[in-house]
């Protein structure tokens, strides 16, 4: 068996971190939002080409900026989530230099970009917007569909496999 792996999942405040890690372990979703004050710890098991794999997943407080986040939090990460509100530019308008902080401070760890609350590309936001730098390899995610939660959580445990 695998050693457990650590996820940690970044972001600004209410773009859906906490929705997110709930509907991946417990297959549900609330419209009550939730602020996460610290940290909060879950765990699930996922299967990766035919291996259990054990994610301990952290839920830190929301941030503008990822160097604003508690270094314990970050320590020891075999890979982060960083996640953005496709409805809210604020929280993707530096998403290029969050994404070069992490690879300039955590060089080996791999990261997937969750485009969260892709549900509402219905409702006037175009998808199309999002194509090209930074987003080429963004996931877009609803925590209230499910769509592409297990999916990108998958990804990710794949590249901390793999070293990527």
């Amino acid at each position: 068996m695998q050693q457990p792996r650590k996820i940690v999942i970044l972001g600004h405040f209410g773009v859906g971190k906490t929705s997110l890690i709930r509907q991946f372990v417990e297959a549900s979703f609330s419209e009550d939002y939730l602020v996460t004050v610290g940290v909060h710890v879950k765990k699930k098991e996922v299967i990766v080409n035919d291996e259990s794999i054990t994610l301990v997943v952290w839920d830190i407080e929301g941030n503008r900026e990822i160097s604003m986040s508690r270094p314990a939090y970050l320590m020891g990460t075999s890979g982060f989530i960083y996640v953005f509100d496709v409805s809210r530019p604020e929280t993707y308008d530096n998403l290029e230099e969050q994404m070069n902080y992490l690879k300039e401070h955590f060089p080996k760890t791999p990261v997937v970009i969750f485009g969260n609350k892709c549900d509402k590309f219905d409702t006037g936001i175009s998808k199309s917007f999002f194509d090209g730098p930074p987003f080429e390899t963004c996931l877009f995610t609803s925590a209230k569909t499910g769509e592409n939660v297990e999916e990108g959580f998958k990804q990710l445990t794949l590249k901390t496999i793999k070293g990527i």
